[in-house]
């Protein structure tokens, strides 16, 4: 009888054992599963980390080019400032609009178009315009004109 109670509680054991393995091999395999989704997300937080940090380090590259152009700016507005308060009232006064060479230039065509219009007026027409002339024609003229259609 030892020997059927030790076979009877070796089965019960070998059946017990197969459901426990099933039931342990399943959370073993979800285990894994999630262990493995656990390393993807982990792989991509650290490559998003990577994606900002290069973004903020490009960011701060052109925040410097920004600055250093807007002092390039702030200097060449300030020095034009200064200028401008250099320079008083006397001296614009001197200063001529024009180069000199603009105003001679200027001038030559100045003297140019004024011979231009002494010679137009010189040669003023004495004579009617056409459109007055003696011998009148075409619709202007005097005729009666004759019907071509009876009604």
């Amino acid at each position: 009888m030892n020997v059927v109670i030790a076979l009877v509680i070796f089965i019960i054991g070998g059946i017990g054992g197969f459901f426990a393995n099933r039931l342990l091999s399943n959370t073993s395999q979800e285990q894994r599963k999630l262990t493995e989704q656990v390393n993807k997300s982990e792989a991509a937080l650290d490559q998003y980390k990577l994606d900002v940090a290069d973004h903020l380090e490009s960011s701060a590259k052109l925040l410097d080019q920004m600055n250093s152009t807007c002092q390039t700016a702030m200097k060449q507005m300030q020095e034009s400032t200064q200028l401008l308060q250099k320079a008083t009232t006397v001296e614009v006064e001197g200063m001529p609009f024009f180069s000199a060479e603009t105003q001679q230039q200027l001038a030559q065509t100045a003297t140019l178009r004024h011979q231009k219009r002494a010679t137009e007026a010189a040669g003023a027409i004495t004579e009617a315009p056409l459109d007055y002339s003696g011998n009148p024609s075409g619709l202007f003229a005097d005729q009666k004109q004759k019907v071509t259609t009876t009604v």
